[in-house]
């Protein structure tokens, strides 16, 4: 009987350690190309997708034996080769550097390509792969040399969306150190598609601002990131609310409770990326009361004709936000800063509403380009490093 149990054992112990290998035996190690790495985003252990940082190509690699068709989805749609061990294979052109979505297309089923880590964008948990900077890029690395801040994984209440809702709130180094040190706050928002963990994880916010605040270069503070989404569940089924209302009746006080902050409009901001920008543009400029520094990266005021409703009034810069630009000189001395920031590959929409503004009388306005991006995260990531030194600075 004890040789049936032990014959047992040693089938099932089989049996797990072939599913927890499978994983490895299909991205078992082979000779990379000349020049490639794995990229810094894939899983533990695989090898692809695999990166040149001197020629920024990557390198895709898919098992899939008995699929008819296998296509690469990274700006664009690329066919991959299938070789005679059912392995297909693809490498790009020159990719801009920074982080991009992908997908795999599996006889047109697009699916997650288990070499990758798992990044919330474009509304699933999509894969992604990171094209190295050079030493440009430090910025947004990790610096062991630096005192480091945290992110904390937080629940507040919400009676408006009428349940919980998660954010991630960025504290300085040193938060715990200075019991009665107070801070002022940046809201970040992310943008349509992704969640409340964007700005963590794709972004690096963590260290950008780690090392942006050990050099002087920006104010210590603490930086929330909020859900830009009314999320519900399944005993709801419908969401209810508005996305301002949470952020201004549930969530800034809720900050403002359980954090050391300075609770007023001097040491509040707010910016966002895409449609975060937008939604930065409808809480602040309706709330100036709260805010006196705002920004939009990839995201922000729209003057003319409204592009998602036709029948819409047209709006100008006198009109727009119940007509708050109306008065410049009234606007001035409110806002500190307004930061307009886009891609150069985004195309104009962002300077013409700079420019508007510009010719409106409005001051504090800052312009910022991120040469050779488009809608993607290295812009952003850019944006957040010029936006953060300006805050919160005596003088402004």
């Amino acid at each position: 009987m004890k040789n049936v149990y032990l014959l047992l054992i040693a089938v099932i112990a089989h049996g797990t350690l072939s599913a927890q290998f499978a994983g490895i035996q299909n991205n078992e190690e082979q000779p990379l190309p000349a020049g490639f790495k794995p990229a810094s985003t894939n899983t533990f252990l695989s090898q692809y997708p695999a990166v040149n940082s001197d020629t920024r190509q990557a390198t895709f690699r898919v098992v899939a034996p008995y699929a008819q068709n296998v296509t690469l989805q990274l700006n664009g749609k690329h066919a991959m080769t299938k070789d005679e061990k059912g392995v297909w294979w693809y490498t790009t052109d020159p990719l801009v550097v920074g982080f991009h979505y992908y997908a795999v297309l599996i006889d047109s089923v697009p699916v997650m390509d288990r070499g990758s880590q798992a990044y919330f964008g474009s509304n699933w948990e999509s894969a992604g792969i990171e094209v190295p900077e050079g030493a440009e890029g430090d910025y947004y690395r990790f610096n062991k040399d630096i005192p480091h801040g945290e992110v904390r994984s937080l629940y507040h209440w919400s009676d408006i969306n009428g349940l919980e809702r998660h954010i991630n709130v960025y504290v300085p180094a040193g938060y715990e150190k200075n019991p009665k040190q107070k801070y002022p706050v940046l809201y970040l928002l992310h943008g349509w598609g992704e969640d409340e963990n964007g700005w963590s994880v794709q972004g690096h916010l963590a260290n950008i601002m780690d090392g942006l605040i050990a050099a002087g270069k920006a104010v210590p503070m603490i930086i929330v990131m909020p859900s830009g989404d009314i999320k519900t569940n399944s005993d709801v089924r419908k969401a209810s609310g508005d996305i301002t209302d949470i952020l201004i009746k549930d969530l800034i006080p809720y900050i403002d409770k359980t954090f050391r902050t300075y609770p007023d409009r001097d040491h509040r901001a707010m910016a966002g990326l895409s449609r975060g920008g937008a939604q930065t543009w409808n809480a602040v400029l309706n709330n100036m009361d709260k805010f006196a520094w705002m920004g939009g990266f990839s995201g922000s005021g729209r003057f003319g004709p409204n592009p998602f409703n036709p029948k819409a009034p047209v709006t100008t810069v006198e009109t727009a936000y119940n007509g708050v630009f109306k008065d410049a000189e009234a606007f001035n001395k409110k806002m500190k800063l307004l930061f307009i920031s886009t891609g150069t590959a985004e195309g104009q929409g962002a300077k013409q509403t700079y420019d508007t503004l510009k010719n409106q009388g409005i001051k504090n306005l800052v312009y910022h380009e991120s040469p050779g991006t488009a809608h993607e995260w290295l812009t952003w990531r850019r944006a957040l490093n010029d936006f953060a030194p300006r805050l919160f600075k005596t003088g402004n």
